[in-house]
């Protein structure tokens, strides 16, 4: 019943924004025809030595006031014909899905039924949001708290990817957002219920002093704008909320994975021992329990080349797994060159291709995630991994280090979201040929993973980015060498600083003097009474 209500109030919604559309064209000529001769400019009197000079000005700020006017409400016309257009095209859509004529065959009752349905949801996500009055909340973390903005900048408690507290807005969606909100809100300003014709202060964005919204996730965005009024200490307010409306089915289908292969690629120089935890990781999670995967190992030199061909060996010997590839490069270590080679290497079928370092775990619910979220032509992965801090510091405080398997706790104590991180990622290879590969001019550690990334945002691909649960980090020491750049050796100090621990870990080995001080006074002092 809702979706043939939902088709039926199409139509009549886009009548609608037709006749909205034609009514705001009728206000714009109104507002744009001069004013008759009675309604005369106030100007200074003809015996002032400045006559000259106030009629200009009075004469520059009316027009100021009326191409503000005009603009805003040509704006509103290119949003009401933008968004004709859109619904339009909903329209069509539906009807080129649903082509039986009974299914959308219109009902004059139905469709003010649906309407009405319609107009009654949304007004209810109003009543149920903090709108008009607060909810009772069980504690301070079920709060949802406001961001607030001005015409140029964002005030935030959700830093994201930047960790700026203040910022321009970055992301489009969210701009857009904000730019729309303030236009409504000089629209509504300029156009009072009720006046009629009466002489009222033409509003602008620069009359706009400060704004909050919050976002309600079930129910919709609630904004509050503040705007300057006739005199200093009087100003204007206006509340926006939108409402979101019901869930709407997109898609339903069935996915079979069961002969998707991954190619998962690692390149590699010397580090002999973490390659021989990474394929124990590897057989007991890609070999024994997904059993859909092959392995490209692309190592460059020789030093410990024989100790890691005996690992990869015995695995394959072990393991009953001939599912691998080695590849030898007589040069030195390059990350994107390795995983390029490797990636180019591949002359069977259009495979997924896993970008993977030799310190990540990663567990065989993460290998369907890889295979799920990535579809040629369609959608990259790139996940947000958990990375492990210092587990000597972690759990210096305790009698022993606990095993790998006990430390991969995803908490804010044991580790962190690496969401600067781009060099994990799944795609399949005909998109990563088509993208045109990593860029083999960047040497050493750093920069490729981010270049490839820019590379699929810039295209039309969907580019899924989501924290994981199965992909880890493990951690180890970093060292960055002076042979890297500037710009490369401070991401490298930066991405070690992060990894050591969590703020309060690193202040409490900071003040260790001080805490041990203030332990030994406490005992003395227990002593004396």
């Amino acid at each position: 019943m809702l979706r043939r209500g939902f088709i039926l109030f199409l139509p009549r919604l886009a009548g609608l924004l037709v006749v909205a559309c034609c009514s705001v064209s009728i206000v714009y000529m109104l507002a744009c025809t001069p004013k008759g001769d009675n309604q005369q400019l106030a100007l200074p009197r003809v015996h002032s030595l400045t006559a000259k000079e106030g009629y200009e000005a009075i004469l520059q700020e009316r027009e100021e006031q009326h191409r503000n006017y005009i603009i805003s409400l040509k704006k509103q016309i290119a949003q009401l014909k933008t968004e004709l257009q859109g619904r339009s095209e909903q329209l069509k859509n539906v009807q080129d899905q649903y082509p039986d004529p009974l299914d959308i065959q219109l009902d004059h009752s139905n469709l003010e039924k649906a309407q009405a349905n319609l107009l009654a949801f949304l007004h209810s996500q109003i009543d149920k949001a903090e709108v008009h009055s607060g909810v009772k909340l069980s504690t301070e973390y079920a709060a949802v708290p406001f961001e607030s903005f001005t015409l140029q900048k964002v005030y935030q408690l959700e830093t994201g990817l930047t960790r700026h507290p203040e910022e321009k807005p970055v992301r489009k969606d969210k701009r857009d957002e904000l730019i729309e909100v303030i236009e409504l809100a000089v629209g509504s300003l300029n156009n009072p219920e009720g006046d009629g014709n009466a002489k009222h202060h033409v509003y602008t964005a620069s009359d706009f002093v400060e704004g909050i919204y919050r976002t309600e996730k079930d129910k919709g965005t609630l904004y509050e704008l503040t705007f300057k009024g006739d005199t200093k200490h009087q100003f204007k307010k206006i509340v926006f909320f939108r409402p979101f409306g019901p869930v709407m089915k997109v898609k339903n289908e069935n996915v079979n994975m069961a002969d998707t292969l991954i190619n998962v690629i690692v390149p590699l120089a010397k580090r002999a021992s973490k390659f021989r935890q990474f394929m124990q990781n590897f057989r007991e999670m890609g070999i024994q329990q997904d059993g859909r995967i092959h392995l490209t190992v692309v190592y460059f030199g020789k030093e410990q080349m024989n100790e890691v061909k005996s690992i990869l060996e015995n695995t394959s010997k072990s393991a009953n797994f001939k599912n691998f590839t080695f590849i030898q490069l007589n040069e030195e270590f390059s990350r994107g060159k390795g995983l390029d080679v490797g990636a180019r290497f591949w002359k069977g079928n259009n495979v997924v291709l896993f970008f993977c370092d030799v310190d990540i775990y990663f567990t065989a619910e993460f290998l369907n995630s890889c295979r799920l979220n990535t579809l040629p032509g369609k959608k990259v992965f790139y996940p947000v991994l958990f990375s492990q801090y210092n587990p000597s510091i972690i759990y210096g405080h305790h009698d022993a280090i606990p095993s790998l398997e006990q430390q991969l706790i995803i908490k804010k104590e044991t580790g962190f979201w690496r969401d600067f991180g781009f060099g994990m990622t799944c795609q399949y290879r005909s998109d990563f040929i088509n993208i045109g590969g990593f860029d083999l001019d960047i040497k050493g550690w750093g920069g490729e993973d981010v270049h490839l990334y820019r590379k699929y945002l810039h295209s039309n691909l969907i580019v899924i980015r989501t924290p994981v649960r199965g992909l880890f980090h493990l951690w180890h020491e970093k060292q960055c060498v002076d042979e890297l750049t500037p710009e490369q050796y401070k991401m490298c100090m930066q991405s070690k600083a992060m990894n050591e621990a969590s703020h309060s870990q690193l202040g409490m080995l900071v003040f260790k003097q001080e805490i041990e001080t203030h332990l030994h006074r406490q005992k003395l002092s227990s002593k004396k009474t």
